[in-house]
Protein backbone atom coordinates (compact mmCIF):
# COMPACT_ATOMS: atom_id res chain seq x y z
CA UNK A 1 0.00 0.00 0.00
CA UNK A 2 2.62 2.44 0.93
CA UNK A 3 4.60 1.59 -2.18
CA UNK A 4 1.98 2.24 -4.37
CA UNK A 5 1.51 5.54 -2.77
CA UNK A 6 4.85 6.46 -3.76
CA UNK A 7 4.59 5.16 -7.08
CA UNK A 8 1.57 7.59 -6.69
CA UNK A 9 3.32 10.36 -5.68
CA UNK A 10 6.06 9.99 -7.96
CA UNK A 11 3.53 9.86 -11.48
CA UNK A 12 2.58 13.29 -10.00
CA UNK A 13 6.05 15.00 -9.25
CA UNK A 14 6.79 13.52 -12.72
CA UNK A 15 3.85 15.14 -13.98
CA UNK A 16 4.42 18.39 -12.74
CA UNK A 17 8.06 18.30 -13.81
CA UNK A 18 6.72 17.46 -17.85
CA UNK A 19 3.88 20.27 -17.48
CA UNK A 20 6.64 22.76 -15.78
CA UNK A 21 8.88 21.96 -19.02
CA UNK A 22 6.32 21.89 -21.42
CA UNK A 23 5.38 26.02 -20.08
CA UNK A 24 9.17 27.15 -20.12
CA UNK A 25 9.31 25.88 -24.02
CA UNK A 26 6.23 27.39 -24.89
CA UNK A 27 7.20 30.48 -22.92
CA UNK A 28 10.65 30.58 -24.69
CA UNK A 29 8.77 30.67 -27.94
CA UNK A 30 6.08 33.15 -27.23
CA UNK A 31 8.66 35.00 -24.77
CA UNK A 32 7.41 38.28 -26.32
CA UNK A 33 3.46 37.63 -25.40
CA UNK A 34 3.25 35.55 -22.18
CA UNK A 35 4.27 35.62 -18.69
CA UNK A 36 4.31 33.08 -16.24
CA UNK A 37 1.74 34.48 -14.29
CA UNK A 38 -0.75 35.31 -17.48
CA UNK A 39 -4.58 33.67 -17.13
CA UNK A 40 -3.84 33.16 -20.79
CA UNK A 41 -1.36 32.73 -23.57
CA UNK A 42 -2.05 35.73 -25.95
CA UNK A 43 0.07 36.13 -29.15
CA UNK A 44 0.67 39.97 -29.42
CA UNK A 45 0.79 41.22 -32.93
CA UNK A 46 2.41 44.82 -33.84
CA UNK A 47 1.03 46.43 -36.62
CA UNK A 48 3.39 49.57 -36.90
CA UNK A 49 4.55 52.38 -39.67
CA UNK A 50 3.83 51.41 -42.94
CA UNK A 51 2.13 48.35 -44.63
CA UNK A 52 4.37 47.17 -47.19
CA UNK A 53 3.29 45.27 -50.19
CA UNK A 54 5.16 44.09 -52.96
CA UNK A 55 7.29 47.00 -53.37
CA UNK A 56 10.02 47.07 -50.97
CA UNK A 57 10.22 50.33 -48.86
CA UNK A 58 13.31 52.58 -47.70
CA UNK A 59 15.08 51.04 -45.10
CA UNK A 60 14.71 54.15 -42.82
CA UNK A 61 11.15 53.44 -42.66
CA UNK A 62 9.28 51.91 -39.99
CA UNK A 63 7.42 49.23 -41.84
CA UNK A 64 4.99 46.06 -41.35
CA UNK A 65 5.84 43.29 -43.89
CA UNK A 66 2.55 41.44 -44.89
CA UNK A 67 4.71 38.98 -46.35
CA UNK A 68 5.77 38.48 -41.85
CA UNK A 69 2.60 38.81 -40.56
CA UNK A 70 0.66 36.44 -42.63
CA UNK A 71 2.78 33.12 -41.73
CA UNK A 72 2.34 34.30 -38.23
CA UNK A 73 -1.52 34.32 -38.31
CA UNK A 74 -1.38 31.29 -39.45
CA UNK A 75 0.63 29.60 -36.78
CA UNK A 76 -1.16 31.35 -34.53
CA UNK A 77 -4.64 29.73 -35.52
CA UNK A 78 -3.01 26.39 -35.81
CA UNK A 79 -1.18 26.29 -32.65
CA UNK A 80 -3.41 25.04 -29.73
CA UNK A 81 -1.13 26.68 -26.94
CA UNK A 82 -2.24 30.21 -28.77
CA UNK A 83 -5.44 30.92 -27.14
CA UNK A 84 -5.91 34.29 -28.02
CA UNK A 85 -4.57 37.36 -30.31
CA UNK A 86 -4.23 40.84 -29.95
CA UNK A 87 -3.35 43.64 -32.45
CA UNK A 88 -1.42 46.78 -31.79
CA UNK A 89 -2.04 49.30 -34.05
CA UNK A 90 0.05 52.27 -34.69
CA UNK A 91 0.05 53.13 -38.69
CA UNK A 92 -0.37 55.50 -41.09
CA UNK A 93 -1.56 53.10 -43.72
CA UNK A 94 -0.03 51.76 -47.21
CA UNK A 95 -0.28 48.79 -49.63
CA UNK A 96 -4.23 48.55 -49.86
CA UNK A 97 -4.22 44.77 -51.26
CA UNK A 98 -1.84 43.89 -48.30
CA UNK A 99 -3.67 45.70 -45.60
CA UNK A 100 -6.65 43.84 -46.96
CA UNK A 101 -4.87 40.73 -47.30
CA UNK A 102 -3.83 40.88 -43.47
CA UNK A 103 -7.15 41.77 -42.72
CA UNK A 104 -8.89 39.13 -44.23
CA UNK A 105 -6.75 36.69 -42.83
CA UNK A 106 -7.55 37.85 -39.06
CA UNK A 107 -11.59 38.08 -39.90
CA UNK A 108 -11.69 34.76 -40.50
CA UNK A 109 -10.07 33.12 -37.65
CA UNK A 110 -11.49 31.19 -35.31
CA UNK A 111 -8.66 32.06 -32.48
CA UNK A 112 -10.07 35.07 -30.24
CA UNK A 113 -9.28 38.18 -31.36
CA UNK A 114 -9.01 41.81 -30.32
CA UNK A 115 -7.39 44.89 -31.77
CA UNK A 116 -6.62 48.07 -30.04
CA UNK A 117 -5.58 51.74 -31.96
CA UNK A 118 -2.99 53.47 -30.15
CA UNK A 119 -1.40 56.47 -32.18
CA UNK A 120 -3.20 56.18 -35.29
CA UNK A 121 -5.05 53.67 -37.60
CA UNK A 122 -4.92 55.97 -40.72
CA UNK A 123 -5.61 54.42 -44.50
CA UNK A 124 -5.58 50.91 -44.33
CA UNK A 125 -4.97 50.62 -41.33
CA UNK A 126 -8.75 51.39 -40.83
CA UNK A 127 -9.63 47.82 -42.15
CA UNK A 128 -6.96 46.27 -39.92
CA UNK A 129 -8.61 48.12 -37.00
CA UNK A 130 -11.89 46.54 -37.28
CA UNK A 131 -10.76 43.00 -38.56
CA UNK A 132 -10.76 41.85 -35.33
CA UNK A 133 -13.84 40.23 -33.29
CA UNK A 134 -13.80 43.64 -31.07
CA UNK A 135 -11.85 46.97 -31.55
CA UNK A 136 -10.57 48.94 -29.05
CA UNK A 137 -9.23 52.58 -29.27
CA UNK A 138 -7.75 55.13 -26.71
CA UNK A 139 -8.97 58.17 -26.45
CA UNK A 140 -6.26 60.21 -27.47
CA UNK A 141 -5.61 58.06 -31.24
CA UNK A 142 -6.94 59.37 -34.47
CA UNK A 143 -8.07 57.29 -37.38
CA UNK A 144 -7.75 58.94 -41.37
CA UNK A 145 -10.54 58.33 -43.46
CA UNK A 146 -9.76 58.88 -47.05
CA UNK A 147 -10.07 57.98 -50.93
CA UNK A 148 -7.71 55.14 -52.44
CA UNK A 149 -4.63 56.92 -53.74
CA UNK A 150 -2.45 55.90 -56.37
CA UNK A 151 1.68 56.03 -56.67
CA UNK A 152 3.73 55.66 -59.88
CA UNK A 153 1.83 56.32 -63.35
CA UNK A 154 -1.53 56.86 -64.01
CA UNK A 155 -3.25 56.84 -67.25
CA UNK A 156 -5.90 59.11 -67.44
CA UNK A 157 -8.31 56.71 -69.21
CA UNK A 158 -11.74 55.81 -67.58
CA UNK A 159 -10.76 51.64 -67.09
CA UNK A 160 -8.15 53.73 -64.36
CA UNK A 161 -11.35 55.51 -62.49
CA UNK A 162 -12.57 51.96 -63.03
CA UNK A 163 -10.23 50.76 -61.28
CA UNK A 164 -10.12 53.21 -58.15
CA UNK A 165 -13.50 52.59 -57.62
CA UNK A 166 -13.80 48.38 -57.99
CA UNK A 167 -10.58 48.87 -55.27
CA UNK A 168 -12.76 51.56 -53.03
CA UNK A 169 -16.05 49.47 -53.22
CA UNK A 170 -13.50 46.42 -51.82
CA UNK A 171 -12.28 48.31 -48.79
CA UNK A 172 -15.95 49.78 -48.33
CA UNK A 173 -17.37 46.27 -48.26
CA UNK A 174 -14.85 44.68 -45.51
CA UNK A 175 -15.32 48.09 -43.24
CA UNK A 176 -19.24 47.83 -43.27
CA UNK A 177 -18.93 44.04 -42.99
CA UNK A 178 -16.51 44.20 -40.05
CA UNK A 179 -17.92 47.30 -38.06
CA UNK A 180 -21.23 49.29 -37.39
CA UNK A 181 -20.85 52.04 -39.95
CA UNK A 182 -23.26 52.09 -43.21
CA UNK A 183 -21.72 52.22 -46.29
CA UNK A 184 -23.36 55.94 -47.20
CA UNK A 185 -21.75 57.30 -43.85
CA UNK A 186 -18.02 55.64 -44.89
CA UNK A 187 -18.46 57.85 -48.29
CA UNK A 188 -19.56 60.79 -46.70
CA UNK A 189 -16.25 60.51 -44.48
CA UNK A 190 -14.52 59.75 -47.58
CA UNK A 191 -15.02 63.04 -49.11
CA UNK A 192 -15.50 65.58 -46.63
CA UNK A 193 -13.05 68.51 -47.91
CA UNK A 194 -12.92 70.77 -44.99
CA UNK A 195 -11.21 68.53 -42.39
CA UNK A 196 -7.56 67.98 -44.54
CA UNK A 197 -5.38 70.74 -45.74
CA UNK A 198 -5.21 70.06 -49.73
CA UNK A 199 -6.78 66.70 -49.25
CA UNK A 200 -10.01 65.27 -48.33
CA UNK A 201 -11.23 63.12 -45.83
CA UNK A 202 -12.14 62.85 -42.09
CA UNK A 203 -10.05 62.63 -39.19
CA UNK A 204 -11.89 60.92 -36.36
CA UNK A 205 -10.35 60.62 -32.44
CA UNK A 206 -11.02 58.08 -30.11
CA UNK A 207 -14.52 58.92 -29.04
CA UNK A 208 -15.84 59.81 -32.69
CA UNK A 209 -14.60 56.70 -33.88
CA UNK A 210 -16.89 54.78 -31.62
CA UNK A 211 -19.60 57.40 -32.03
CA UNK A 212 -19.75 56.61 -35.50
CA UNK A 213 -19.98 52.84 -35.03
CA UNK A 214 -16.04 52.50 -36.98
CA UNK A 215 -14.77 50.75 -33.59
CA UNK A 216 -16.78 48.98 -30.71
CA UNK A 217 -15.32 50.56 -27.48
CA UNK A 218 -12.90 53.58 -26.51
CA UNK A 219 -10.49 51.63 -23.72
CA UNK A 220 -7.47 51.00 -22.67
CA UNK A 221 -4.63 47.73 -22.86
CA UNK A 222 -6.57 46.36 -19.92
CA UNK A 223 -10.36 46.48 -21.17
CA UNK A 224 -9.11 44.71 -24.42
CA UNK A 225 -7.26 42.06 -22.51
CA UNK A 226 -9.92 41.72 -20.52
CA UNK A 227 -13.13 41.26 -23.14
CA UNK A 228 -10.14 38.68 -24.85
CA UNK A 229 -9.94 36.65 -21.51
CA UNK A 230 -13.36 36.74 -21.56
CA UNK A 231 -14.12 35.35 -25.13
CA UNK A 232 -11.33 33.03 -24.84
CA UNK A 233 -13.38 31.60 -21.80
CA UNK A 234 -16.29 30.89 -24.25
CA UNK A 235 -13.94 30.00 -27.22
CA UNK A 236 -14.97 27.04 -29.68
CA UNK A 237 -10.96 26.43 -30.59
CA UNK A 238 -9.49 23.76 -28.54
CA UNK A 239 -6.87 25.23 -26.25
CA UNK A 240 -3.94 24.04 -24.70
CA UNK A 241 -3.90 25.12 -20.82
CA UNK A 242 -0.52 26.55 -20.33
CA UNK A 243 -0.78 27.74 -16.63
Amino acid sequence: MCKQKENTENNQENNQNLNQKEKIEAIEKFGEVASEGAKHLVYCLNIIGQIEGHYLLSSSDKTTKYEHIIPSLVSIEQDRRVEGLIIMLNTVGGDVEAGLAIAEVVAGMKTPTVSIVVGGGHSIGVPLAVCAKRSFIVPSATMTIHPVRMNGTVLGVPQTMAYFQKMQDRIVEFITRNSGISAERYRELTLETGELMMDVGTVLDGKQAVAEGLIDEVGSLSSAIEWLYSDIENSEKPSYKLF
